[in-house]
């Protein structure tokens, strides 16, 4: 039987695409077949490494996971990680390739399909079927010419669609309708159906609805989905998620992340957001850091000397000496770690215009902006409480100063990352994914006073397969499989 392959364009961003493909993956894999996902081009500074060195985007990984398989380059060809509000680092195949301003990519994207298609082969030649994830919308029509996320994809793949609308955000009937009456004859038919995701509530008040889209569009409805309260254990595409508001619980431990304006792999601090006795907070632009917070988190970011300057400006700089001053305890990753120090250093100018800035002088250490880039999988122990920590390093700079005498990790190979203050109440280090490792969590936690009993990663694997669970339950699945053989 050949391969087959079907592809999940949406309305617009946001509208649930990456965990609907997560959730059918698994969905597809526990009937027995061998599954692989794909996204042609995906725009995210929350980004994964794959075991052979290079970065893909974060959902990516996540749906890799949901298929049983080891994230690989090839199921995300070309990531693009947002540096300014018109510029992008060009990741193809997992390797930085350049940066480029977002009218100068759209002339390059037709010099990518090639590679984009190979990908996509490769990835069906493993598989029983490949499911593929678009991204933004095909209603884009301005950036159609050379388009390789979206019908431009399945166009040259002979890939069928299914479009999904979310009737949370409200529209949907007029997102599907209105994408059609936009796209051209050909990629109407392409699209074999539709999906309507994120439903709260008496799903039969939307049988009209249902009927209303069929008759305009002349496609079917696979399916109903409902808001899925599990989406809120698994990692967010991307910052689009941090639009909203986003606090956790009432737990007796407050931590607070303040939002940079280029904010990188968020969700490190997705297992905290699940501790009973932790109360997260991500601060948004505009707002004072909280001033009752235990621990201030300082997170990674993909333009570390633009957003120290970004915090600066919103006087969270201000608010977290004064937190520091009150005894509170501060913890920068990777670039938080690398804003902490006295200084960084951009002579290249790797980030920007080449330069440097004073960093915010909690830890004696200075950062130098250079490459190579560092991607790679680590594992090891923190150094006070010798419990076990694995993650990934995705980094440009090296660190260097008096308090790396005090490293905060033992990475296998002898080597140490990171550095500690003298009193231990400023930390930081380069490896992503810390707060994933239970042992670990739970021993840094203990020394803010509150236990921990949570196993993140049984709650990852238990919350995939509930989606699945609910999926094989309201969307027409046989009927999808079907599409997808054409």
């Amino acid at each position: 039987m050949r391969s087959r392959a079907i592809m999940l364009q949406g309305t617009g961003s946001d509208v649930g695409k990456s965990l609907l493909v997560a959730g059918l993956c698994r969905a597809l894999v526990r009937r027995g077949l061998t599954v692989r996902p794909f996204k042609p081009q995906n725009m995210s500074n929350n980004a994964a490494v794959t075991a052979d060195g290079g970065e893909i985007g974060r959902a990516q990984a996540l749906q890799a996971r949901a298929c049983g398989v080891a994230p690989s380059v090839h199921m995300n060809p070309v990531l693009l990680k947002p540096q300014s509000d018109v510029g992008s680092q060009v990741v193809v195949r997992g390797v930085v390739v350049g940066t480029a301003r977002a009218a100068d990519y759209q002339a390059r994207k037709r010099e990518l399909l090639g590679t984009v298609l190979d990908s996509f082969e490769r990835l069906k030649a493993e598989a029983d079927i490949v499911v593929v994830e678009g991204a933004g919308s095909p209603a884009e029509v301005n950036l159609r010419a050379g388009d390789i996320a979206n019908m431009g994809f399945a166009t040259a793949a002979d890939v069928p669609v299914i479009l999904v609308g979310d009737i949370d955000r409200g529209g949907v009937i007029a997102s599907l309708v209105g994408t059609h009456a936009l796209l051209p004859k050909s990629e109407q038919e392409r699209i074999k159906g539709f999906l309507i995701n994120k439903f709260r509530g008496d799903v039969r008040l939307f049988d009209e609805g249902l009927r209303v889209i069929e008759r305009h569009t002349g496609w079917r409805g696979f399916g109903v989905v409902p808001w899925f309260a599990e989406a809120a254990t698994l990692p967010a595409e991307d910052a689009v998620a941090l639009d909203r508001p986003r606090a956790s619980g009432d737990g007796a431990v407050r931590v607070a992340v303040p939002m940079l304006s280029r904010i990188a792999n968020f969700d490190d601090f997705d297992p905290l957001a699940q501790e009973p006795g932790v109360a997260l907070t991500m601060v948004p632009p505009g707002r004072p850091l909280p001033a009752d917070a235990d621990l201030v988190i300082l997170p990674g970011t993909k333009a570390t000397i633009a957003d120290l300057g970004f915090l600066r400006a919103q006087g969270w700089d201000i608010d977290l000496l004064a937190h520091w001053r009150r005894g509170g305890r501060v913890l920068g990753i990777c670039g938080g770690y690398q804003m902490l120090g006295h200084r960084i250093a951009d002579p290249d100018g790797i980030e920007g215009p080449p330069g440097e800035a004073a960093g915010l002088g909690l830890l004696d250490v200075e950062t130098v902006l250079k490459g190579p880039k560092v991607l790679e999988e680590a594992q090891g122990t923190e150094r006070r409480t010798g419990a076990a920590v694995a993650g990934y390093e995705m980094h440009m700079g090296r660190t260097e100063g008096a308090d790396r005498a005090r490293p905060m990790l033992a990475l296998a190979g002898g080597v140490t990352d990171g550095a500690e203050s003298a009193d231990g109440r400023v930390a930081g280090c380069y490896l992503h994914g810390l707060f994933g490792a239970d042992g670990f969590r739970a021993a840094y936690l203990r020394g803010l006073g509150v236990g921990s009993e949570l196993a993140y990663g049984v709650a990852v694997e238990r919350a995939l397969d509930a989606i699945a669970d609910r999926l094989e339950g309201v969307v027409d699945v046989d009927g999808l499989l079907a599409v997808a053989e054409g």
